[in-house]
């Protein structure tokens, strides 16, 4: 009987073994999971400073060069042809994708091929 008990003691340690493995490998998924959704907020947030700085610097300008750029938006609303494809050509400057397979998604400092055929489409 003491043998017995043994094996049933060294199958039940596998079997909690097994169980703590699994939990690890769920863990180690979540984790990865953790970790880049922060260096994509991390990207982001660093974009949207970057965008904050820029547009703190435009209200700090003159006014006079606030009222050339109306009038040149102006002038600019009456050709609407190329405005969405300038927004779309700053977006991804600003680091995100414009293709319509990762549309909105952040790029990871690497160019897309269907974004840049889309840029370049004209």
């Amino acid at each position: 009987m003491e043998r017995k008990e043994l094996f049933d003691v060294v199958i039940n340690m596998e079997e909690q073994i097994g169980a703590l493995y699994k939990q690890l490998g769920e863990v180690k998924v979540h984790l990865a999971q953790l970790l880049e959704e922060n260096n994509r907020l991390l990207v982001e947030n660093d974009h949207l400073r970057n965008r904050f700085e820029q547009d703190s610097a435009s209200k700090s300008a003159s006014t006079t060069k606030q009222t050339k750029q109306r009038t040149k938006k102006k002038t600019e609303k009456q050709h609407d042809v190329g405005e969405g494809y300038d927004n779309l050509a700053r977006l991804y400057q600003e680091g995100f994708h414009i293709c319509n397979v990762h549309f909105g998604s952040p790029r990871q400092d690497e160019d897309c091929l269907f974004c840049l055929m889309f840029l370049n489409k004209k």
